[in-house]
């Protein structure tokens, strides 16, 4: 396989899948905020609480549209730039999506479009209803998206059959309740509402420093606030239980994040500063928090976390028992009645992939000798330095948004909109989430290679047989194509946030009731 072909592949898929991603967790985080706003409404019946939810509203439709449209590419790369990972697990792959597509895809674009044109047409409940339902939807369509890359990351319910030669589904409720999955879930949900509560405080604390909206700014930063604060604290909680699931599942990917190349002492210490190495295969001027790393990863002070040499040495075994898992599959292809190859099969099956892992520097894995067999398990080892620095500025943005969203909860508490440093800082902030997740992504897909699927197949056997003109056409093509609709959406969303709430009536509190609780002080003292 020409490694050309193979790294353009990979270039192509993270230059769509990142872009797509700009879109999805804000949709994620929107969608829920719709639904706390209009309830409100729905509760106390204020039509400032009607505008708040009909202008961000607008907005989540806006990124709505470029989201489907960007995910839909997707997909279809599966089979135009990895035809031989579509041919070798899509049995298994391909369920989720499927599910995703018809049971959450339709889900949200059905209800979406009431959300948007029923205001008029339907009574306050049935609204309501149907904003739930589209949240509901947005949040279906990332648990099984999720549940697709968290297989290729812990690959359960699923073995290899000689008789088809492919990956195949042996238990549908273990692929479904992946634990990598669900610990994934939660955390990307989790920040994808962190990442729409800075963009809602963010377009709110723009309007206090315009002195345009003030009430519907003030009661969009007070429902910010409180439902950032709690997603926030939730991403690092739950990445922390992410860590966990990495100790018994992906014990390379955790090495490497924390640039350990050798096993400590339990409890292992946490790195907080070092200069890691591929080359030197060392990790200089370390700085370490003691015991944190090992009650993370092992929710206890005797539990080890293996090193990255030590696991390379047990790759080198993996490997040399799939050479026999190999050969028995080889043998099976002209004698499926070898009952010799068959046990010898079943004895090392669950290292075929190591011996695949060959294929880059040999034909034939069987003619490998040990050198070979050497740079092939220390290619299991992913890029150290990108992994050690991806996570700690990640999780350094993460603890950020836990302080800035404490400060935010503080002053709609106390009903300081006045205070400009934060409102201008909270202007300034709007990128950051959307940078600790394409991080966070980052971590996940460059800490499984070599791996397309973890331990079954590797990412350069995964491939089309496409050239590289091919793949230069279509990467400048997409460029081009996404430039364009990141120009059309980032003119529509700031045309929107430039004109504000469509109506300028009630957006005031001289529009309480007498007597009525005013709904932003029980908001914000929540």
């Amino acid at each position: 396989m020409d490694m050309a072909v193979v790294e353009l592949s990979r270039l192509q898929f993270a230059l769509t899948a990142m872009y797509h991603f700009l879109f999805v967790p804000l949709t994620l985080g929107l969608s829920f905020m719709l639904v706390i706003m209009e309830t409100v409404y729905v509760i106390t019946d204020r039509p400032i609480w009607r505008e708040i939810t009909r202008f961000w509203g607008k907005l989540f439709g806006i990124n709505f549209v470029l989201g489907v449209a960007t995910g839909i590419t997707m997909e279809f790369q599966f089979g135009t730039n990895w035809a031989y990972y579509s041919h070798y697990v899509g049995d298994i792959f391909g369920a989720p999506l499927a599910i995703e597509g018809l049971m959450a895809f339709f889900l949200e674009a059905t209800f979406v479009g009431l959300m948007v044109f029923g205001w008029d047409k339907l009574s306050k409940r049935q609204h309501l209803l149907t904003t739930f339902m589209v949240a509901l939807g947005t949040n279906l369509s990332a648990v099984w998206i999720l549940i697709a890359n968290g297989w290729m990351q812990f690959p359960t319910g699923s073995a290899f059959n000689p008789e088809t030669m492919r990956m195949e589904i042996v238990d549908f409720m273990a692929v479904v309740f992946n634990p990598v999955a669900q610990a994934k879930f939660v955390h990307t949900v989790s920040a994808g509402y962190v990442l729409a509560s800075v963009f809602v405080l963010g377009i709110a604390s723009w309007y206090l420093l315009k002195g345009r909206h003030l009430e519907f700014a003030k009661r969009s930063f007070a429902v910010a606030a409180a439902f950032g604060l709690a997603s926030s604290l939730s991403v690092v909680v739950l990445g922390d239980e992410s860590g966990y699931a990495l100790t018994d599942n992906q014990r390379m990917k955790l090495a490497a994040i924390e640039g350990a190349w050798h096993t400590e002492r339990a409890p292992a210490g946490l790195s907080v500063f070092g200069v890691p190495s591929n080359e030197g295969r060392e990790t200089r001027y370390e700085v370490k928090i003691p015991y944190v790393l090992g009650l993370i990863s092992t929710r206890s002070l005797t539990g080890e976390v293996a090193g990255i040499t030590p696991l390379v040495q047990e790759a080198k075994g993996r490997i040399i028992r799939g050479i026999d898992a190999y050969d028995a599959v080889e043998t099976l292809k002209t004698d499926r009645t070898n009952v010799a190859a068959r046990e010898t099969f079943e004895r090392n099956k669950a290292d075929l992939g190591y011996a695949m892992l060959l294929k880059r520097y040999v034909a034939d894995p069987r003619q490998a000798d040990a050198a070979a067999i050497d740079k092939a398990a220390w290619s299991t080892v992913p890029n150290v330095p990108v992994l050690f620095w991806l996570f700690r500025g990640m999780a350094g943005l993460g603890f950020f948004f836990i302080a800035f969203f404490a400060g935010a909860l503080y002053f709609a508490n106390s009903r300081k909109f006045d205070r400009k440093w934060f409102l201008r800082t909270a202007v300034w902030i709007i990128p950051l989430p959307w940078i600790a997740i394409q991080f966070g992504w980052l971590i996940a897909e460059i800490g499984r290679q070599p791996w397309a699927v973890e331990g079954v197949l590797p990412t350069f056997l995964a491939s089309s047989s496409l050239t590289v003109a091919q793949l230069w056409t279509t990467i400048i093509g997409f460029t081009v194509i996404y430039g364009i609709l990141a120009v059309i959406e980032v003119r529509l969303m700031l045309a929107a946030i430039k004109h504000g709430p469509e109506s300028e009536t009630h957006l005031s509190d001289d529009a309480t009731p007498a007597g009525a609780p005013n709904p932003f002080q029980t908001v914000a003292a929540e």
